[in-house]
């Protein structure tokens, strides 16, 4: 009787410029997160003192835009490698967009998922339900990133904020105005909020039960191998 086994050879799953897009992406979304709401609703205020230095919410804001600029930059870096980086491992990537539109590699993943089916063996890095996430998810992080510019350039009117004003400007006015922007901003934060703990918790699922190393390889960059015996 043939019997699925693991062996320890292993094969890399992701390159180092992802996993650090992933990390960097990370730390950029708690920084962001917690620095948001602070600017959002003051939740703690600096002890009274007489000296005119206490300037606590422009230290927030500051380091919400230093983390906004730097989630902006791994955002495009990452886009420009997933359709133009040449190696073997970045090409899976764009290779699981065949997965997301097979039916039947769906229907694997979910029988999968409810514990009704084996693993599917799926051509690309990741699953259909896995890239519809991930879709998802820079879709949100641009639609943050557009809001958090049109804010940006109603604070800081030379430089940069002044170059990007005109283009903002017609960004906010197609959404109706500064106050509709804060609210998208929000709510495309929230959608990001929610995704952060069903993608730590499907992580640790496929983990456990994939028992590939799934867990491990976005620090490691390797996965298990299967074969079967």
């Amino acid at each position: 009787m043939s019997k699925e086994l693991f062996v320890r050879e292993v094969e890399a799953e992701y390159t180092a410029s992802t996993r650090w897009v992933h990390w960097i992406r990370f730390f950029s979304i708690i920084a962001l997160t917690v620095t948001g709401f602070y600017i959002a609703y003051v939740f703690v205020a600096p002890e009274v003192s007489s000296e005119p230095t206490l300037f606590l919410q422009a230290k927030m804001r500051m380091v919400h835009e230093i983390f906004g600029f730097i989630l902006i930059a791994i955002t495009i870096y990452k886009t420009y490698i997933f359709f133009f980086d040449k190696s073997k491992v970045e090409k899976l990537e764009i290779v699981s967009a065949k997965d997301f539109v097979s039916p039947k590699a769906w229907i694997a993943q979910i029988k999968y998922y409810l514990f009704l089916g084996e693993h599917p063996r799926l051509k690309g890095v990741y699953n259909p339900l896995q890239f519809a996430a991930y879709v998802m998810l820079y879709l949100m992080v641009a639609l943050l990133s557009l809001t958090g510019l049109i804010l940006y350039v109603h604070i800081y009117h030379d430089g940069l904020g002044g170059a990007l004003y005109p283009i903002m400007r017609w960004f906010e006015a197609l959404m109706g105005g500064l106050a509709n922007v804060r609210v998208i901003h929000h709510i495309a934060m929230w959608v990001v909020l929610i995704f952060v703990p069903v993608h730590i918790y499907m992580v640790i699922f496929n983990s456990i039960k994939g028992k590939e190393g799934a867990l491990d390889a976005v620090v490691s960059g390797l996965k298990f191998k299967r074969k079967n015996h």
